[in-house]
């Protein structure tokens, strides 16, 4: 058993974390290059808190630019054992407005632009993602929301865009046809990689448009993105106080589901062909099993 460590990347609108205990920012190298900004360390209710804005203090980066192996590599090294992502959306649902929330389960990979895995030649290995997101953190956020009486739904398919464009109104639609709730451009591989990291980890969809599908609606734009945005802030720090809340003082036992151990049977390289190089680099992510 340990002592839980709360990873929050931040997303648009949401790139610190004030009231913190015994705060500081810190720069933290990785091997796979430079992450989003420095971690902004801190405690809340005895609980260490690590956050990390995703697109850098003042949106400096991208979708496509985030180093996601970086950022979820320099996570893993401080001793983060689960991650919340806090991430703006577009929805694909009538009854998911502009300021609610989705506490997602499933994720469609459209990106194409990003580097997807810690592993390849060299190390070859293969996580199962069947059930990305984790149950037992998940049933703590929807506490949460409901404590602090954020309108939110458990449930639904994230439907992960390259970007940086918004959707075409045909795409809009094609992704309404296949069952998807909410669309974004961050948490893949993003969610991929908090897998290989052995990362407990959940995202909280904060619904700030329609997309471009709604007949009565206007397409989505920038400045109505900012606007619902600075309120859904508010929303999502209140939130993240009431989970730390819930965990104060719990011990961490082994995830039910497995997700702190995913890479017990996933390295298929033979340890006499495996890439010193490669392995080096893998230290913090897969340490455990190497």
């Amino acid at each position: 058993m340990t002592k839980p460590v709360l990873g929050v990347l931040g997303g648009s609108g949401v790139y610190d974390f004030p009231g913190l205990a015994n705060e500081r920012w810190e720069q933290v190298t990785s091997p796979w290059g430079e992450a989003s900004d420095a971690l902004h360390f801190g405690e809340l209710d005895d609980v260490e808190l690590v956050f990390l804005p995703r697109h850098g203090r003042g949106h400096v980066h991208s979708p496509s630019s985030i180093n996601y192996r970086a950022n979820i590599d320099v996570l893993k090294r401080v001793g983060v054992t689960d991650i919340v992502s806090v991430s703006a959306v577009g929805s694909l649902r009538e009854e998911l407005p502009p300021g609610h929330f989705v506490i997602v389960d499933q994720f469609i990979d459209r990106t194409f632009a990003r580097e997807k895995s810690f592993f390849g030649q060299g190390c070859v290995a293969h996580v199962s993602v069947a059930d990305p997101v984790n149950a037992r953190l998940g049933d703590l956020l929807e506490a949460a929301c409901k404590a602090e009486g954020i309108e939110h739904t458990r449930g639904g398919t994230y439907l992960a865009m390259e970007g940086p464009q918004f959707s075409s109104r045909a795409e809009s639609e094609l992704y309404r046809s296949w069952g998807c709730s909410v669309i974004g451009m961050t948490n893949m591989p993003e969610a991929k990689l908090a897998r290989e990291a052995e990362i407990c980890y959940a995202t909280v969809a904060m619904v700030t448009d329609y997309d471009c599908w709604h007949p009565h609606e206007e397409n989505v734009d920038v400045a109505q993105v900012i606007e619902i945005l600075n309120r859904n802030a508010d929303k999502s720090r209140a939130m993240l106080r009431q989970l730390v809340g819930a965990i104060a003082g719990r011990p961490r036992d082994p995830d039910p589901q497995g997700h702190d151990r995913a890479l017990d049977m996933a390295i298929i390289t033979a340890p006499e062909k495996r890439d010193p190089t490669l392995l080096a680099k893998l230290d913090a992510v897969a340490g455990r099993v190497l």
